[in-house]
Order: structure tokens, then sequence, then C-alpha cells
């Protein structure tokens, strides 16, 4: 697979590990700061959008803003995942974010000359999501190259909080702009914002390791990272969590342009300094962030943030007040930041590098399918019973949702999953194979004493779950009738060079698995391993010189 890394990494500062601590690498500082400027700019479009779709439909064209947004999130994630893994990631930004430039760039031209449509506009926003979306995974796996691994969170956070600082000034602005300039003014200032950002990924000298092994085709890069996703339980849990607590929270932002207009009975300025509240409140969390998670943990820190969340949005149905909104949305952007980031985190600790784009696109892809479907759904709601109605049933639902803690709980995890570094000896092949070769069947036989059977049975069960996220197919083990200490661990990989992957993806997790498993082998010769090309039919017909298989990892 063709793996890449970036710079070296820096050692941390003296200075501690803070939550700004980050940004004291240079190459971090840089693009943190770009792409705060570029999240700025696509909160003014957004305003933008959402208020000159409210002013020429109805309620449900209006929630379909938020959809046309983050559907392309939903839908490209996964693709663009497996690209960020196996090709530069760099260049997958610099690429995916010209492609939103040009998007904005269009959506300008068409307000200028008066072409806009209630579809025109959906469009403009669902292209431009696009190019957002095969940027997001790439950005996100590259926190890793950009700080030393023990910072890792805290640029997961602040990567957060570079959202929530833009949609604390993003929609004010946005609003002062759509009210004295117009939407346009808006479009275009949106598209000067990704500057910023490309100049600084042009910068960024980042360095290539040579790949050892060619790289994964798209489909199988995507169905080896959902597999991972499926196999891995606390990530599994977590991407869940996150698309039921989306699709319940999305009608916050979904329809709080007719929060502005119908109950309030405002403006845009009026839809940009709610916005900018929510944006101030998210930002506030990040304070408050490693203080909740240390004293309740990850599980808890959820449960009580929807709680919040339910409060605030049952208080914003029946207000009428402009104060009570901008308090009760400084606390629902607390809420919703301290949640989505404790989940984040807890997926991006819990995966190795050569799957880390592929994890942020998995949860990334939850997260706007729940915001999307959920803007769809609350839009209907309201179109047919009205605003309050929408935000009284989303109350209600977010006030049960911590009894979804019961069977998708969010783990608790403070150091970020390594791969085993350590080269394993080359396996013993005399016949030639191969990267195509396949499919590869490897048997491993253990002898394991009788009291302890059941032991070794819970653990080969993890070992299962291990070797199938990294690759493997078919496995199972066996025990022999007439030896019952004789057992036999069997599983296949589809094709030589799937197998060296499968061989380099482990993690310290997974060795310390393996050992233990050796550890509860008894006998004078070791693990007998025996690997077996299932289909030898181009191998026989060609003579067999013993000429070595290509070992290349």
């Amino acid at each position: 697979m063709r793996s890449t890394r970036g710079t070296p990494r820096q050692e941390a500062s003296p200075g501690g590990n803070g939550i700004f601590a980050p940004l004291r690498q240079a190459t971090f500082r840089n693009m943190w700061l770009s792409n705060t400027l570029s999240n700025i700019g696509s909160l003014i479009q957004s305003v933008a959008a959402a208020w000159t779709m409210a002013g020429m439909s109805t309620a449900d064209d209006v929630a379909l803003v938020q959809t046309a947004s983050f559907l392309p999130l939903a839908i490209l994630a996964l693709p663009a995942g497996a690209i960020a893994d196996n090709y530069d990631r760099r260049k997958v930004q610099i690429a995916s974010l010209s492609l939103a430039c040009a998007g904005t760039a269009l959506m300008t031209l068409a307000s200028i000359m008066g072409l806009m449509s209630p579809w025109e506009l959906l469009g403009f926003c669902f292209l431009i999501g696009c190019g957002g979306a095969i940027t997001g995974p790439a950005r996100g796996a590259s926190v890793g190259e950009q700080v030393p691994r023990e910072l890792l969170s805290q640029a997961v956070g602040l990567n957060n909080i570079s959202y929530n600082v833009a949609r604390s000034v993003g929609p004010a602005l946005g609003g002062l702009i759509v009210a004295t300039f117009g939407a346009t003014v808006a479009f275009a200032a949106n598209t000067l914002s990704y500057l910023p950002m490309l100049i600084s990924l042009r910068r960024w000298k980042r360095v290539a390791e040579a790949p050892r092994l060619p790289p994964e085709g798209l489909v199988r890069a995507v169905n080896s990272g959902v597999r991972y996703m499926v196999n891995m339980p606390t990530v599994r849990r977590a991407v869940l969590r996150g698309f039921l607590v989306c699709l319940l929270g999305g009608v916050l932002q979904a329809l709080l342009p007719l929060i502005a207009r119908d109950l309030l009975h405002g403006d845009a300025r009026t839809f940009g300094l709610l916005l900018g509240c929510f944006g101030i409140g998210a930002v506030s969390g990040i304070f408050v962030l490693q203080r909740v998670q240390k004293a309740i943990g990850n599980e808890h820190t959820v449960r009580a943030c929807c709680l919040v969340m339910a409060g605030t949005l049952a208080v914003l149905a029946y207000s009428r007040m402009v104060l009570l909104d901008i308090a009760v949305l400084f606390a629902a952007g607390m809420a919703w930041m301290v949640v989505t980031t404790t989940m984040s985190i807890a997926v991006q600790l819990s995966v190795p590098r050569w799957v880390m784009g592929r994890a942020i696109a998995t949860f990334s892809a939850s997260t706007s399918l729940g915001v999307a479907a959920g803007a769809w759904l609350w839009g209907l709601v309201a179109q047919g019973h009205g605003v309050s109605a929408a935000y009284q049933l989303a109350a209600a639902a977010l006030l049960l949702s911590p009894a979804l803690g019961l069977f998708l709980r969010i783990a608790d995890r403070s150091s970020s999953t390594e791969t085993d570094d350590r080269v394993l000896g080359d396996p013993d092949v005399k016949l030639e194979v191969g990267g195509r070769s396949g499919p590869i069947s490897i048997e491993l036989e253990y002898r394991i004493p009788s009291d302890k059977a059941q032991s070794f049975y819970r653990l080969m069960q993890e070992v299962q779950s291990a070797r199938t996220r990294n690759g493997a197919y078919d496995w199972s083990l066996s025990r022999n009738l007439a030896d019952p200490e004789h057992w036999s661990e069997r599983f296949r990989c589809p094709t030589w060079d799937d197998y060296l992957r499968l061989r380099g993806r482990r993690t310290l997790e997974d060795s310390a698995l393996h050992r233990r498993a050796n550890d509860m082998h008894i006998g004078i010769e070791p693990i007998k391993v025996q690997r077996w090309l299932d289909r030898p039919f181009g191998s026989a017909r060609r003579r067999d010189e013993g000429n070595p298989a290509r070992i290349e990892a």
C-alpha cells in the first residue's frame, strides 16, 4: 500500500501538553490559521445560502440547504478516506480545495447574473460540499504528521475548535454582509477564503516515504476500511452513536433561519447573531472538554451534553425573546462541540495510522448523514406542524438518547493506537509468487495444555477480530480429536500483497495478543506456520526453479 509519512515528528516542547500546545508546531499552526479563515468563509456562504433560500422557498427547502451541504460528506467520505490513506494527503487537499473554490466562484457568477433558483442553489451547495468531503479525511489524517503523537488528542480538539471559532465569527459576519451588501458579496468572500489554505498547503514541505507495496485499489481500500471499523467495537459504537445524536440534534441549525424569521421576526443579521452565539459557545467548549472528560469519562460526557441540548431545544421552541435564544444557543454550542469532539477523539485514538483517513471519513460520514437526514426529517415536520413542534419533538428524543449508552457506549482512551514497527522475519517461501498471486492460506499449529483450553479459546476470539480487521477472511480455529493439545488456526488473504499488508498492519495491542498466544504454547518445537497458495495453476505451468517469492514487507 502506498503509505506516506509527513515530516519527521518533532519532540514535544517543554511548555507542557495543554490544549494549545500543538500550536507551537509551525506547520500545524499555519494549517490551523488558514483552515480557520477558510471555515469563516464557508460559514459566511452558509448564512447567505440559507437566507437566500428562506426568501424564495418554503421551510422544507430551507432545511434542504443543510442537507445539500452535508450529503456529499456522507456519500464521498469513505472513498475520500481511502484516497487519503493511499495517496499524498497534501496533493489530495490541494486538488479538492481547488474544486470547492471553483464551485464557489461559479456560485458567485450565477448570483451576479441573476440565475439563482432553489435547485441551482442546492446544486452549488452540493458541489462545494463535494470538495469539502474529499478534503476532510486528508486534512484530519495529516494532523498526526504535523504534531508529536502525544499531542494528537489536543490537535484533534483544536481542529474542531477551528470550525467553532469560525462559527462564532462567520455567521454574524455573514449576516452583516448579506443584510448590507447582498448574498453575492458573501459568496465572493467565501471564494477568496480558500486562498490562504491553498498557499499553506503549497508551502508544506511534506516528505513522502517510498511505498513498500503498491496502493490498494479504491474499492478494496474502501472495503478494508469498512472491515476494520466493523470489527473494531469502540469505533463501531462511536460511529453509530454519532449518527443518532446528529440525527436528533441536526434540527438546531437546519431550522435556525426560521427561528430568526418566524418566531423572532428578525432579518439576516438576527440569523447571523444566533449562529454566532452558537459558535461562541462551541469555542468555549474547548476549555471544559478535557476537564469534563477527566472528571466523568467519555460516556457520561456524551450523556450530559445530550441532556443540555434537549433543554436548549425545548427553550427555543417556546421562546420569543432574542436575548433568551442567545443564552441557550451559547449552551447548545458548547454541548454540541464537546459531544462531537469527544466521539471524534475516541475514534481517532482507537485506530492506527494506516487506516486513519478511513476512520475519520467513516465518522464524518455518519455525523454528516445524521445532520443531512435530520435536516430533511425536521424540515418535513416543520412544514407540516410548525417550527416550534419540530423543536419540541427533537428535544423529547434527545432527552431519551442517554439510553443509547446501554449498548453504544463511548470508550475511554487516553493514548493513540500505534503500529508495531518491529520487523518480522521473512516468510519461508521457495515457490515463485507475485503480488497478485492468491488466495493465500495461512495455518498456525499450537500445542496448548488441556487445563488452559478455555482461556486459549477466549484469547483466540480476540485474535480473530485482530486478524479480520487487518485483512484476513475465512478465519477458523480447530482442535484435534485424537490429540486435544493440538490446535490449528487458519485464515486466508486474497493475494500475496494483501498478506504482506496484514503483516505490516499489526498494532502494539495486536502483537500483545499474539505474544499471549505464543506464551500458552508448550513443547520443544515452536509454533508451526504454513503458508499455502490456494490456486497454484500458474506456478504449476511454469518450471519451478526454486525462485523465492517477492518479499516486500
